[in-house]
């Protein structure tokens, strides 16, 4: 009878202890380290969990360079240090040691980095949603590195960076094209012959999904309502910029394709066109496939349009004064939106919410205005005085209007760090 008591005794003690370590791990206060890795550049933020406050944030520049990290705690002034980098190594390196650092370091130490969150960019249909990166994750990710050559490898240098200078400490691979994993068939085929898809994985991927996913949530949250009640269209407008349809909390069509440069006009990006005009240029020019892609990527958008700049204000500078291919280039970029916010409209049977993002997107009154006058016919009326607002979330539709029009900055970093914890404690 003794032995069997002090089993007993022992399961209740191990039980106890399990729901306290449980306990413990969900109320417990986590730093989260979140990196976005480039070839040549990362940006970094270091985030607490229980806050969502930002400790501290900067950049590595001219990695394989010359070296420049940006450094700044939370409530300091920037601080700038030239320094080799010349691999992604010594800027992490440089990272950490500022975080840490006796005058203006966020942490005492290291221990105090509970997990580190990765942004990844391409996951193909091997990641519908964000994971503890492990060997095989690392490897999966390896075979999609066709589809992003100039993303995925950085990013995967960041993380064994990551692991050999904090090892132990548990990261998580969050994928922009994870978001748009719910898109039906029906959105993301191309008419090109099936076996592509089915051999080589050509289809519709979209991106910006950590910021759609982000911008969505927040959109129900600022209109008090269930998400899975809702049908949002969300405008992330950047240099970079996408449209998605978000129909109860779901991505079922987006405008970026098998790569970013699909969908919308962007900074010098094309977007949308005839795939006969790489041929064409090609011909006419000269210049191999990808040398006509370095263009369309590199040389085109609003900043091929116009002549002028990628930079926004200073198209809209040059129409001011009377430069008539930058009022077409901004007239254009206004024109191909509202033509996605149409197209996913359609593709949702109606909307509810129309939210602009991204450094456009939150920042110019003129540029959402410009959209919204295509819009009249869905209900969807903008307030001119709550229109001017830049950087800061609000409602920017009258009171009365059909379909509500919004502003919200978006977070990619916050959301990051939230799937980060959600998977690590």
């Amino acid at each position: 009878m003794k032995g069997k008591a002090d089993r007993n005794i022992r399961r209740l003690v191990s039980g106890l202890w399990t729901v306290f370590e449980i306990c413990c791990r969900q109320n417990m206060k986590m730093n989260v380290l979140v990196i976005n890795c480039g070839s040549s550049s990362l940006k970094y933020q270091l985030i607490n969990s229980d806050s969502e406050a930002v400790l501290a944030k900067g950049l590595c520049e001219r990695i394989g360079i010359d070296g420049r990290l940006v450094y700044q705690k939370t409530g300091c002034d920037k601080e700038i240090t030239e320094a080799a980098m010349p691999t992604h190594k010594e800027a992490i390196q440089m990272v950490l040691d500022a975080l840490t650092n006796d005058k203006t370091g966020a942490i005492g130490s290291l221990k105090e980095v509970n997990a580190v969150g990765h942004r990844v960019v391409h996951g193909g249909e091997k990641f519908a949603k964000s994971v503890v990166i492990t060997d095989e994750v690392i490897a999966a990710v390896e075979e999609c590195n066709d589809l992003a050559p100039l993303h995925n490898p950085a990013n995967l240098i960041g993380i064994r960076v990551c692991s050999e200078l904090m090892p132990g400490v548990p990261q998580v691979a969050v994928f922009d094209t994870a978001f748009h994993q719910t898109m039906p068939e029906k959105a993301f085929l191309y008419g090109i012959p099936r076996k592509y898809y089915d051999e080589d994985g050509i289809r519709r991927y979209g991106f910006h999904g950590t910021s759609h996913q982000f911008v969505s949530l927040e959109t129900a949250k600022m209109l008090g309502k269930d998400i899975k009640d809702l049908k949002i269209i969300v405008c992330h407008l950047g240099n970079g910029a996408s449209v998605t349809a978000v129909k109860g909390g779901e991505s079922v069509d987006t405008s970026m394709g098998l790569t970013p440069l699909e969908g919308l006009i962007m900074g010098t990006r094309s977007g949308d066109l005839d795939p006969a005009i790489v041929e064409f240029i090609a011909n006419k020019e000269n210049k191999t496939a990808s040398e006509v892609l370095n263009i369309l990527n590199k040389e085109s958008g609003v900043y091929g349009l116009s002549g002028v700049s990628s930079d926004f204000r200073d198209v809209k500078a040059a129409r001011a004064e009377g430069n008539k291919a930058a009022a077409a280039a901004l007239d254009a970029y206004a024109y191909r939106v509202a033509k996605y916010i149409g197209a996913y409209t359609a593709a949702m049977n109606g909307v509810d919410a129309i939210t602009f993002t991204a450094g456009l997107g939150e920042n110019d009154d003129i540029t959402r205005a410009a959209i919204c006058e295509y819009l009249g016919y869905l209900g969807a009326d903008l307030d001119k005085e709550k229109n001017k607002v830049a950087g800061e979330p609000a409602v920017i539709s009258k009171d009365d209007a059909k379909v509500k029009l919004l502003c919200i900055p978006t977070n990619e970093e916050l959301m990051i760090a939230r799937d980060t914890v959600a998977l690590v404690k």
